[in-house]
């Protein structure tokens, strides 16, 4: 298998699932937006973005995805639920969860503190942060009576959330939009980041990219 990565990206989830699960991959570091500072890379994936899985005629480029795609392509269930498994609904719907819920208004808020942070964008920048804490409510409320989200045990979902909340608490979303994680939301956060594995492919970095960024947002506005 061979996956393409950038530093703190999407991608880190199926790095971390990787690790996790113990397979053989080459891994392809990058700065990010690689589209950017790594243009040899449009000839691997035309849209230029990360992650991209490669494992022999498959090509995936959706991190939650690729989560579940090597559990079940190498049937290491110790890492996800069979689809007999009284809470695979909820199994499949954290996965989801975690980027049609909760990553999706943090690209905003990251676009609008990051890589635009022109004065009249700051308020959207915050709203959006607000929006994603406010998302949060569904996973405090179930993190008030479970340390995992599904069969009392650490799952792909586990990475599909645990990456959104990685996130917000790299971007320091919080200090910036005057929010914090619930004290069961942080302790959750706490345990992910305690894990060997996440530790291993948290590390494997590569430098981010400079001011030519910003042509990164016009680049996705064409």
């Amino acid at each position: 298998m061979k996956l393409w990565h950038c530093r703190g990206a999407r991608s880190l989830r199926a790095l971390w699932a990787l690790e996790e699960m113990g397979l053989d991959y080459d891994l392809h570091v990058m700065p990010f937006p690689p589209r950017i500072f790594e243009q040899d890379y449009l000839g691997v994936n035309p849209l230029g973005t990360i992650p991209f899985l490669k494992d022999g005629d498959t090509e995936m480029t959706e991190s939650s995805g690729i989560c579940l795609y090597l559990v079940e392509r190498y049937q290491q269930w110790d890492f996800g639920l069979k689809v007999d498994h009284p809470e695979y609904g909820n199994y499949l719907n954290w996965l989801f969860h975690s980027d049609a819920t909760l990553t999706f208004p943090q690209t905003i808020a990251m676009r609008y503190f990051h890589l635009e942070p022109t004065p009249e964008k700051q308020p959207v920048a915050v709203d959006y942060g607000k929006w994603f804490y406010a998302r949060l409510r569904w996973l405090d409320a179930h993190l008030e009576n479970h340390d995992w989200l599904v069969d009392n045990r650490f799952t792909m979902a586990d990475i599909a959330i645990g990456y959104a909340l990685y996130l917000a608490d790299t971007l320091k979303l919080g200090e910036a939009c005057g929010r914090e994680f619930k004290p069961q939301t942080a302790d959750y956060l706490a345990r992910l980041r305690e894990r060997p594995a996440f530790q291993r492919a948290d590390a494997m970095d590569a430098d981010g990219g400079g001011s030519e960024a910003q042509d990164f947002i016009k680049e996705d506005q064409s």
